[in-house]
């Protein structure tokens, strides 16, 4: 049983500093700068053109990483370079703030596909664990510690990589799509909702029930505002498929989605990806949901899009694969969520 009544710097302890790995096939380490933000993206497609390549990173997700005030790129990253001085291997471990019922440290990264099997990747996941045990031994909060990142099924290397260095799988993340080409059904909220698009002068609004609608969402913690705007401000978020639900002037519930075209052809067809769909919890059960959702299906049949895709946690208390599924979205890819907590 932890004691959550002892300061997270208590239970994790001694945090010495990362090693810099030492490798015969990467020519340097060092930490990343703005300046490395196309070369950490380069690298990041070659990783998802292999491991998931129905969805790839964009520059701008990289970039807004750079940007936020939490991400101290000096000790919160390292590249390994070749002999060309082009990235080949990546690692940065994000500490987001607004811990409320949780601090979480995310390693996020990899190696270059040709590189892998020789060793780098543990090398550099053991310099981000050492990096995100500082992280959470900085907190004096008396709250959970997770460090958590992801695998997706289809890279089950990485799933190893984590396993071997001590995390443990703790959930399973479905990938659903819906073909746009079946009929979306009209699907009409409790008596005193009204559904409307999402516009920019709603976004503190919409903002603040995002936060209280996912407090019972495994892991999840209030979004700072620095996160929201870069989501919100993104090049790829999409008010036209985006909607708000009212409950007179309170905003109960949203859908908000992206749609980046750059992906279309690796993933194999047109159509807008799902980020967050939310009803604060005394408003549930009085089908806000799937009315946002259908207004959302619609609004893309319009556009011409063939798919809608979103994530969704499997075991959810809410019921919101049922939701899905209940509404024509089937599962195709599943993404494992892996911790080390303290």
């Amino acid at each position: 049983m932890v004691d959550y009544e002892t300061s997270l710097t208590e239970r994790v302890g001694d945090a010495p500093a990362p090693v810099v790995p030492s490798h015969p096939d990467v020519a340097g380490w060092r930490a990343a700068t703005e300046s490395d933000i196309d070369g950490i993206w380069e690298l990041r497609q070659a990783m998802g053109e292999v491991d998931h390549p129905n969805y790839l990173t964009a520059r701008g997700a990289i970039a807004a990483d750079f940007g936020y005030s939490h991400f101290h790129a000096d000790r919160d990253s390292l590249v390994g370079v070749d002999v060309a001085g082009r990235i080949v291997a990546v690692g940065m471990v994000m500490f987001p703030p607004r811990q409320v019922s949780l601090v979480r440290s995310m390693p996020i990264g990899g190696v270059h596909p040709s590189l892998r099997g020789r060793g780098i990747g543990r090398q550099m996941l053991a310099w981000q664990l050492a990096r995100a045990k500082q992280q959470l031994a900085s907190s004096t909060k008396q709250l959970p510690g997770w460090i958590l990142t992801y695998a997706d099924e289809r890279s089950p290397q990485n799933s190893a990589l984590f396993e071997h260095a001590g995390l443990t799988l703790a959930r399973y993340f479905l990938t659903l799509e819906r073909a746009l080409d079946a009929p979306v059904r009209v699907i009409e909220p409790a008596e005193g909702i009204r559904i409307e698009a999402y516009t920019a002068d709603l976004s503190a609004a919409v903002h603040k029930t995002r936060d209280d609608a996912f407090m019972d969402h495994w892991a999840s913690q209030p979004m700072s505002d620095e996160n929201w705007n870069a989501f919100v401000g993104g090049k790829w978020f999409r008010p036209d498929l985006s909607f708000v639900a009212w409950a007179g002037d309170e905003v109960v519930g949203f859908v908000l989605s992206t749609a980046n075209e750059n992906v279309w052809a690796s993933q194999g067809f047109t159509g807008s990806y799902i980020d967050l769909v939310g009803v604060l919890s005394g408003w549930r059960g009085r089908h806000i949901a799937q009315s946002l959702l259908a207004a959302q299906l619609a609004a893309g049949q319009a556009l011409g899009h063939e798919r809608v895709t979103l994530a969704v946690d499997s075991a959810s208390p809410t019921g919101a694969l049922g939701l899905y599924t209940g509404m024509g979205f089937v599962p195709t890819h599943r993404k494992m969520a892996y911790t080390l907590e303290f």
